[in-house]
Parts: structure tokens; C-alpha cells; sequence
């Protein structure tokens, strides 16, 4: 072969190089479930600025009607991964014997206890029916533990299900047979407003609760691991974009557009989110000792013994995409 041959082959090779290099990715496509609400705001920044387009990820967000949705979706392959309060999760591994895993924190879930007007105190609650998502799940335990502590006790209050917050804050502002739901925010502002009472936060009633969280099915985490590590690493970043000061109007306007929240209301919720002392933890942090409170609520109403904590959550995928940022 002579020189001049020699190099077109190496001009045509580089070539054939820069194209693959400069051709985008594949998009993985994603199915995330969530319930509405102010605990998206990590992941619709992540979707807006674009930190999970740039990790080669397209995600779509579904939003459930109720807890009972959302587990089984998730062990039914039909989503991917879930952002709820992750005693569903636990509940999962429990109940339906599906190998479930928690791989990142969220928030403690701001929890209130919401009832008519002419409800006085959780006393006043005997007797009455109480709205919740799922019976035996996440926040209905938070309610009937806030009962209990002023000595109203299972038995003495009826339980309706009724579905996710939104749903419960629309319930028992249009059916006065409902006293009490357990609303977060920014539902829980909502009501208030519309005349609603507040009987309390739950976090100060019954002290630190890991609210909601990140969670897949274990199997879906292992052949996917670079897939959630880069998802976590998108999430991440949402959140640090939306925990900064110089961003605050951009993220209550994409609250409000994307949450359908009034504006007042939705600064409101970002101001609660952002509470240096009470607001999310850094980088969606699991907090174990809220996780404890968590199962021993469930041991108290659902039977059995505190179950280790480490059987439900692994933070291997967290822990990686930290270490990426």
C-alpha cells in the first residue's frame, strides 16, 4: 500500500470515528410513579434543566391514584420506579412478598392532621370516620398513631380508604361524614384554607419519620445499576438546583405550573421545603432513624416484631452517583 493510500484509509477511519462519537445515545426510557405533589419538585427540575436528558434518560412521570396502584404497578413491571412514602415499600416485602428496596431518601413527608371545623381536638375524633390512601400502609399508621397518643385507639374510629392526598383533601372538603384525613403539604395548606383545621404536624407529635423515598424492585435496581445510578444523579442535582436561593422563584413558578397549585400556595410549600432546620435533607439523605419510626409503627399496627432495617434498604446506587457529582 503507498503513502497516499495509506493515509486516505486513516482519514476515512478517523471519520467513521467522529460520526459514532457525535451520534447521541440511546434515551433509556423511564416509568416513574409518584404521588402529586411538592415532593416531585426534585424530579420535574431534573426533567426542566435538563440533568436527566444529559444522562441519556427520558422520563416519564405517572402520577397513582393510590398506594394500592402503585405497589402493585411497581411489582407488576408496569413502572419502574416509585417516589412515595416508603413504608409502601416495606410493605411490599411484607404483605406481598415482592422484593422491593429503598435506595434513596426524600422528606419526612410534612405531614398534618387535617379535620372539620367543628373538630376541637383528636379526642373529638372518637366515634367518627377517618379518611386515609390504603388501611395498612405509610400515612394511615402516622394517623392512627397521633389518635392513639391522646388515647383514642383502633376500634373506636372507622377507616375509609379513599386514595392519595389530593383525593382525601377533595373528600373531606365535600363529604363533612369524613372528621379527620392526614394530609401533606401542599394539601394540607389547601385545606386550611378552605376553612379545614389543623389538629398538628405529625413529625412533632411522634418525632423524626423518613416520609417518602425512592424505591424499585430489587431484581429491576441489579440489571439496571447504571441506569439508577444515573437517575439518582439527575435527581440529585433537581434537588440542589431547586435548594438554591438564586432559583427560588423559577422553582415556585414550576410548582405552581406543574403541580396546579395557586401561587401563594405553592411558595408557601417551597418555603416549608427549603426550612433549613425542617425542611429536606442534603441530597435527599435516608435518614435511618425516621426509617426505625417507620417499622416499629408498623410492628405497633400491623403486628409483629421491629423488623432490621437493613433488609429493606440499600443505598450501593446512591452512594455511586454522590460520588459521580
Amino acid at each position: 500500500m503507498n503513502l497516499r493510500r495509506l493515509w486516505l484509509h486513516i482519514a476515512a477511519a478517523a471519520a467513521t470515528l467522529a460520526s459514532v462519537q457525535l451520534a447521541p445515545a440511546q434515551e433509556t426510557k423511564l416509568k416513574v410513579i409518584v404521588f402529586p405533589g411538592m415532593a416531585n419538585l426534585p424530579i420535574l427540575a431534573a426533567q426542566t434543566q435538563g440533568f436527566f436528558a444529559k444522562r441519556g434518560l427520558q422520563i416519564e412521570m405517572i402520577p397513582t391514584p393510590n398506594s394500592t396502584e402503585l405497589r402493585n404497578g411497581l411489582a407488576e413491571g408496569r413502572y419502574d420506579i416509585a417516589h412515595a412514602g416508603i413504608d409502601n415499600s416495606v410493605a411490599m416485602v411484607e404483605m406481598a412478598k415482592v422484593d422491593s428496596v429503598i435506595f434513596i431518601g426524600g422528606d419526612s413527608a410534612f405531614n398534618h392532621l387535617i379535620a372539620q371545623p367543628e373538630i376541637n381536638s383528636i379526642a373529638d375524633l372518637k366515634g367518627k370516620t377517618v379518611g386515609v390512601d390504603a388501611p395498612n400502609t405509610a400515612f394511615a399508621l402516622v394517623l392512627y398513631a397521633m389518635l392513639k397518643q391522646q388515647g383514642v385507639n383502633r376500634g373506636e374510629y372507622t377507616v375509609r380508604p379513599i386514595g392519595g392526598s389530593l383525593h382525601r383533601m377533595n373528600a373531606i372538603k365535600s363529604d363533612k361524614s369524613i372528621a379527620a384525613t392526614m394530609l401533606n403539604v401542599p394539601f394540607s395548606l389547601m385545606a386550611v384554607e378552605a376553612g379545614l383545621k389543623d389538629l398538628g404536624s405529625a413529625t412533632k407529635a411522634l418525632g423524626p419519620y423518613q416520609g417518602t423515598g425512592g424505591f424499585v424492585l430489587r431484581a429491576w435496581a441489579q440489571k439496571n445499576s447504571d441506569v439508577l445510578v444515573r437517575y439518582t444523579q439527575g435527581y440529585i442535582e433537581g434537588l440542589r438546583w431547586m435548594m438554591t436561593p438564586a432559583n427560588r422563584d423559577a422553582a415556585i413558578k414550576l410548582l405552581a405550573e406543574r403541580v396546579k397549585l395557586p401561587p401563594h400556595i405553592a411558595a408557601q410549600a417551597y418555603a416549608i421545603q427549603t426550612d433549613p432546620v425542617e425542611g429536606l435533607p442534603k441530597d435527599a439523605a435516608f435518614n435511618l432513624e425516621g426509617f426505625r419510626n417507620v417499622l416499629k409503627l408498623r410492628a405497633e399496627f400491623e403486628g409483629g416484631a421491629v423488623a432490621a432495617p437493613e433488609r429493606y434498604y440499600d443505598l450501593t446506587w446512591y452512594k455511586k452517583a454522590l460520588a459521580g457529582l
